[in-house]
């Protein structure tokens, strides 16, 4: 399996799974405090970041099955596993299969809407793209002005403004050019809920975390993720938006470390 990874740090290995058109860049902002206590391995899926796409069916359940095939390969079956939104889907799906991945974070995992929820997502998410991609020749000057930063990342960040340039610029960029792109963000917005488990089916921690000023998956869908997953705790990210670890990094890190500390 040709999936593209970092490895930083030493210890019980802790995997980092990127949400939609990102990479493993992504988690830079907490990557130093997990590297300090943990062997951290954060990917770039399938289709996105340096990893080649796959062949054949484009979607979650392919992602999925790709993570698992890593971890076989790579003898990281149980290992501690971190995802935002589509990878926090991708890590749910992943603890729901048993025995794949130990203790899990599950930041803001999209597919938990209902209705017209679905629709604003798509329709915020291709808005975005399309700027984007409209832009590149602009996205270096665009990830230096705080202003212009806050216009195309408003629903993603509770503050944009203060993220770092080279962060911004590594985002929009891999909205832009992923391969895989538009033919994930159409399976997750067609695909069914997520499936859940029955209460008593966990064996190590699970934890949803959820960022009360998410303006993509809105903080009302945090119940339905906990009402699939009943042994799941839910954490609560205040003046967080959709990216936990963009918005408060110390705390996220603070979180992921003491749910999956032996």
């Amino acid at each position: 399996m040709l999936i593209n990874y970092v490895r930083h740090g030493e210890g019980k290995p802790l995997l980092l799974v990127h949400g939609l058109g990102s990479s493993w860049r992504s988690w830079q902002t907490i990557m130093a405090p997990l590297a300090a206590k943990r062997a951290v391995v954060a990917i770039d899926l399938p289709g996105f970041g340096k990893s080649p796409p796959l062949a054949g069916e484009v979607s979650l359940q392919t992602l999925a099955n790709a993570v698992t095939q890593f971890l076989r390969e790579h003898d990281l079956i149980g290992i501690d596993a971190v995802g935002s939104s589509m990878g926090a889907r991708l890590v749910l799906e992943l603890a729901r299969r048993g025995g794949v991945v130990g203790s899990v974070v599950s930041l803001d995992p999209g597919g938990f809407w209902a209705g017209w929820e679905r629709h604003v997502f798509h329709a915020s998410i291709l808005l975005s793209v399309r700027m984007v991609r409209a832009l590149q020749f602009a996205l270096p000057l665009i990830a230096t002005h705080a202003r212009l930063r806050a216009l195309l990342l408003a629903q993603f960040s509770a503050r944009p403004d203060a993220l770092a340039p080279s962060l911004v610029l590594e985002e929009m960029r891999g909205y832009a050019t992923a391969p895989w792109f538009d033919g994930v963000l159409n399976d997750l917005v067609r695909a069914s809920p997520p499936q859940g488990i029955a209460p008593g089916s966990l064996t190590k921690p699970l934890v949803i975390g959820w960022g009360r000023l998410d303006r993509l998956c809105f903080p009302r869908q945090a119940v339905r993720a906990q009402q699939a997953f009943p042994d799941a705790r839910l954490h609560w990210f205040e003046r967080c938006g959709h990216f936990p670890h963009w918005d408060a990094p110390e705390e996220t890190a603070r979180l992921i470390l003491e749910t999956t500390a032996d």
